[in-house]
């Protein structure tokens, strides 16, 4: 079998429900219709589905860039470790220095990254402010290769051990190979093809928040076992069984939801077809 990508000569009119990836086309003011034009039911609820979509994207990013990038900054290591704020913080708190400082360059380029992905999905933005929109997708593209390489240094030391270390470090590679294909698609002038790659960067990037989606989802999961077993619920015990799930669990899921928007969208996309 061999992956192939496809440009489909048609492009659907039909705007994504809500999902974890934000839609191109959502929130945007200008692509409103006419006071005089209906819209059909269908593409009506389409649409606000999308908006609804975008809004959620938008405001579990910005909530998640905060509570997982503002404690890092305001509290050392050993403190957060200490009050137990941070599940990962003792256990970065005893690694040498070029882990730390590849530790906080990850958390904040990621961070960085989050905040500024979903405003490039605003076609209200790139019609009307098209230099605001290429002035932030500049600085979220370096945000990534920065957070990227961070990340691909931290994956030998993740807590989920060798689980961490591939699905981490799958993450970092894919996240900065997606980003620098829709660079070098939108040089190209081959809009479709940006499109396509930027909403694969994003759910790569989404990943922070599905990844603390997906904790407190598998440590509750665990509680009927440790009641079956007779013992107390202990929370550190669930959270490491939790995390070593979550390297991989946190971004393939996004990468099918991508790819069923572009295909959605008519933007070319990645088949399987027979060698």
């Amino acid at each position: 079998m061999t992956t192939t990508e496809t440009h489909p000569a048609g492009r659907s009119d039909a705007v994504a429900a809500a999902a974890a990836m934000p839609p191109a086309d959502a929130a945007s003011p200008a692509a409103a219709p006419p006071a005089t034009t209906r819209l059909p039911p269908r593409r009506a609820r389409a649409r606000v589905a999308a908006r609804i979509g975008w809004t959620w994207t938008l405001l579990s990013s910005l909530g998640i860039a905060a509570f997982a990038v503002v404690p890092y900054l305001t509290a050392s290591l050993p403190v957060l470790a200490e009050s137990g704020a941070s599940g990962l913080a003792d256990h970065y708190a005893a690694q040498p220095p070029p882990v730390l400082t590849a530790f906080y360059v990850h958390i904040v380029a990621g961070g960085l990254a989050l905040v500024t992905g979903p405003f490039q999905f605003w076609r209200g933005l790139r019609d009307r402010a098209p230099r605001v929109h290429r002035w932030i997708g500049r600085v979220s593209l370096v945000a990534i290769a920065v957070g990227g390489l961070a990340g691909l240094a931290l994956a030998p030391f993740s807590a989920a051990g060798l689980v961490g270390t591939f699905g981490f470090g799958a993450l970092a590679a894919l996240w900065l190979v997606s980003a620098w294909r829709g660079y070098r698609a939108i040089r190209r002038r081959d809009v479709p093809s940006h499109r396509a790659w930027m909403i694969r960067t994003f759910a790569l990037t989404y990943a922070a928040v599905t990844l603390r989606l997906w904790l407190p989802l598998l440590m509750f999961a665990q509680v009927p076992f440790s009641l079956a077993a007779g013992g107390g619920f202990d929370a550190d015990a669930a959270f490491a069984n939790a995390y070593a799930a979550v390297p991989f669990l946190c971004w393939l899921p996004n990468l099918l939801v991508a790819e069923w928007l572009i295909r959605r969208r008519g933007l070319p996309s990645y088949r399987l077809a027979a060698g």
